[in-house]
């Protein structure tokens, strides 16, 4: 794991293995027991039709590891569509994931295709399952259950054969407690739940990610960039990734950008501030004590032990200061 990568700045050059993306899971990286713990339980339940629950904080790469279950199924050769229930107008969801016919609502002036029906013989990612309004949840433990469902304004029952692979940030069984999210619907999703492990918990994995980002956009940008400064590297492996895997790939792209030589150095203004004892201004602070806050609570934001809670500000109140601050919630 000590060896430098060798890479230029128009096409890679060797590198070693273990700077590569698994041969088996292209796009994955990273050689850390904690990542390779997950790897071994995509292998066993990729074959089956098993549902999948994906839990993981924001950033950690839940989509990554939902097409590589897809892809290593018997389902491969069928669709792979996803539909993310926190970016859906409520008014809009049902229509996204079971369609509608033509006159079914105001608007609705052709029949749409919902994303469960798009999906047959293949998997359908529910991604933020933890944000799916409450009012929907039993007709998704219908489907789940009997694998059919009405189209809105329709008469027919659409049958459908898919494999379901939800994903979410949040702590459902909580939600649950909470009266946020069904028992019987979380029973349904959980039929073999993986946990995705926060960037700080596989910190053998930065060297290799931080390479594997700075070649991929070393390449595209056309930098003649060589290497990662040690001083580079030491500041990025300190560092305990908030933002997680997606945070890290944000920071080199924009490293690259910034890159004037061979030699790939960053001051990072965000990992210095976010380290230190007494952050330069008071919204470096409070963006900070949000994050660090967001952590502890798994990302949940409100009832009794959610972040709005323990930081003694109405809901509303915390979401907005996320969107100012930005604070990414998806």
């Amino acid at each position: 794991m000590a060896a430098q990568a060798t890479w230029a700045g128009d096409r890679p050059a060797i590198i070693h293995d273990a700077f590569l993306p698994d041969r088996e899971f292209p796009g994955i990286i990273g050689t850390s027991p904690a990542l390779r713990d997950v790897l071994d339980l995509v292998r066993i339940v990729a074959p089956t039709d098993a549902t999948v629950l994906i839990n993981g904080e924001t950033g950690t790469g839940k989509e990554v590891i939902a097409e590589a279950i897809h892809k290593s199924s018997n389902r491969a050769n069928g669709p792979f569509v996803k539909v993310n229930c926190a970016a859906i107008p409520a008014g809009l969801l049902e229509s996204e994931l079971f369609g509608h016919e033509r006159g079914a609502f105001t608007g609705a002036i052709a029949r749409n295709i919902g994303r469960f029906e798009r999906a047959n013989r293949g998997t359908l990612l529910l991604d933020e399952i933890g944000d799916l309004q409450l009012e929907l949840q039993p007709k998704l433990l219908r489907v789940m259950q009997e694998r059919q469902f009405e189209r809105l304004g329709g008469a027919g029952t659409v049958h459908t054969d898919v494999r379901v692979i939800c994903a979410t940030h949040r702590n459902l069984a909580q939600m649950v407690n909470e009266r946020q999210f069904r028992a019987d619907l979380l029973y349904r999703l959980s039929v073999f739940p993986i946990e995705l492990p926060p960037l700080r918990n596989r910190p053998e994995d930065i060297r290799l990610l931080a390479d594997h980002f700075a070649m991929k956009y070393a390449v595209r940008m056309r930098r003649g960039i060589t290497a990662i400064s040690k001083e580079f590297m030491a500041a990025l492996e300190r560092h305990s990734w908030p933002g997680n895997v997606r945070e890290l790939q944000n920071v080199l792209e924009r490293s690259v950008i910034l890159s004037t030589g061979p030699l790939l150095n960053g001051a990072l203004p965000e990992l210095t501030q976010m380290k230190s004892s007494a952050p330069v201004t008071l919204g470096e602070a409070e963006r900070s004590h949000i994050l660090h806050t967001l952590q502890k609570t798994g990302g949940v934001l409100g009832g009794r032990n959610g972040a709005a809670m323990r930081l003694g500000l109405p809901r509303t109140t915390l979401i907005s200061k996320m969107k100012r601050l930005g604070i990414d919630h998806g």
